[in-house]
This record gives C-alpha cells, structure tokens and sequence, in this order.
C-alpha cells in the first residue's frame, strides 16, 4: 500500500490536502484512491478498481486505508482512539452512518408526511425534501410517501371513483 500527497490548497483557516492512495494485491488486484482531508476530517473522493469492487469490499476499503493515510498526513487514526461506551443504545452495529437511522414502521411513516407537506407549503419539491431526510434515493423515497398516503398521513394522489 502506498499514500502520496496530491496536492494542498491553503484557505484562511487551514488546508485541505487530496491524497493518492494504492492498494495492491498479490492476485493482481489494485485499488486507486482519492483522499481529501480537511479540518481533522478525512474522505475518499474518488475510488477506482480492478477487478471492481464488491459492496462487501467497498464497506471496508476504510478500514484497509485508514491507519496509513492517517499516518501520512499526521492525524491520529480512529483506531487509536478509545471506543465508546456500548450502554449508549445508538450502536448500529458498527456501522458508519453519515446520518441517524430513519425510523420505521407508523413513526418513519408519520416524519415522512410531514416532511412532504412542510416542503408543499414553502413550495419545493417534496419528494426531494423526503430523498434529503431520509438519506435514501428517489425511489425508496417514493415507495416510503406511498406508504404514508397508504397509512392517511397524506390526501389520496387521485379522486377515487
């Protein structure tokens, strides 16, 4: 594995620097990486591989880069950290979410209409306001307003006859 600086642009308050970073396996398989770090974050902006990835490597490619680009930048890697405690009650078994989960059933029902009509009333789009809360795409979303004019959170999308 290798990291190397990209490039650094310097702003008022700091630096955000872009990272290059390559993962080679002993099959032949290789994984090119583009790493942003700005104000203590890190990010990967662009991921390119061969053979492509799975979903299942892709969750991981974090985990496989995280100590070594830390180092190379001069940042504390998240594994060094001490864990949190466990009685918190919001671990979503280990998983990264940029955003708390959405919750289900009549409750998630209920978030999306209202979602949907404070968007109506301040007039954009509330299928679009609904895709931005939820985190999920235009389809699921609409599969999730359906559910909530299913329930009666929201008016019928045609008159009955």
């Amino acid at each position: 594995m290798s990291v190397s600086p990209a490039w650094e642009v310097q702003e008022h308050a700091g630096a955000t620097s872009w990272f290059q970073v390559r993962l080679a396996f002993e099959d032949g398989a290789r994984v090119d990486a583009l790493a942003v770090v700005a104000e203590g974050r890190v990010s990967i902006e662009d991921v390119k591989a061969w053979p492509a990835l799975s979903l299942a490597d892709l969750t991981v490619l974090a985990d496989w880069i995280e100590e070594p680009l830390c180092r190379a930048c001069g940042m504390e890697s998240y594994a060094d950290e001490e864990p949190e405690a466990a009685d918190e009650g919001d671990d979503l078994g280990g998983s990264r979410r940029a955003r708390p989960a959405w919750p289900r059933g009549i409750e998630g029902r209920w978030l999306v209409a209202q979602e949907y009509r404070a968007a109506q009333e301040e007039g954009l789009d509330p299928v679009l306001a609904v895709m931005c809360a939820t985190g999920h795409s235009r389809r699921r979303s609409l599969r999730l307003i359906a559910q909530a004019r299913d329930a009666g959170f929201l008016t019928p999308r045609h008159v009955r006859r």
